[in-house]
């Protein structure tokens, strides 16, 4: 089988440096176009299941990169991204002003942080792997499914196949409408053949860097 994860496009939010977590952002007019560019990338290549995170920026995301075929899209609530809690809304500059020692645990031992009233990378893996699974069940090897999440979530995802431990996530980057190739014969045998490709929209020396979730 092969999974394409994808991560969903900016947002406002993403560019300004302001923690979405579950809070509900569209994509921005950027946003947009990254995920048509996404859609382009994808035109020719055969996509046989879909499945999104069901906040409105993944599933649009989603929709605009399989253009005639977004028919077939299903959503799945744990592929959310994670909650942050009292986080959202935040920017990353006034979180670091009201809670400055947790926001520098979640920089250095981010698998030891559960978000005030949110969740842990733990948590989020658990739901997230969990779904990846329920997509991929029955999947047959010459069948392609295309996952579109967020960035911890596919963070957490690419550690375990990758099997590096969570509280590395933060070792490479996922950027707007990114791509990530995973082949295996099922889920539990998975490999990464592409790793936050996105080619599609950013030169190769110009990937956009987000301050926050």
């Amino acid at each position: 089988m092969k999974i394409i994860l994808a991560r969903h496009g900016e947002t406002e939010w993403n560019a300004a440096g302001r923690y979405q977590g579950q809070a509900d952002i569209p994509l921005s007019p950027v946003g947009e176009a990254q995920a048509r560019a996404l859609g382009e990338r994808l035109r020719d290549l055969p996509v046989d299941r879909a499945v999104a995170s069901p906040l409105g920026r993944a599933r649009r995301t989603a929709e605009l990169a399989l253009g005639e075929r977004s028919g077939m899209l299903a959503t799945d609530a744990g592929l959310m991204e994670i909650a942050h809690g009292t986080w959202e809304g935040l920017l990353a500059t006034e979180i670091a002003e009201r809670d400055p020692d947790l926001l520098q645990a979640w920089r250095d031992t981010p698998h030891e942080v559960l978000m005030p009233g949110g969740e842990s990378l733990q948590h989020v893996f658990d739901r997230a792997w969990a779904a990846l699974a329920r997509a991929a069940d029955g999947l047959a090897a010459d069948q392609t499914l295309l996952v579109v999440a967020h960035d911890a979530v596919n963070r957490v995802l690419l550690c375990h196949v990758l099997g590096i431990p969570l509280g590395r996530l933060w070792t490479f980057r996922q950027a707007p409408t990114t791509l990530n190739l995973l082949e295996g014969p099922d889920v539990d045998r998975l490999e990464v053949v592409r790793l936050n490709d996105c080619s599609h929209h950013t030169p190769f020396f110009g990937e956009a860097v987000h301050r926050a979730l």
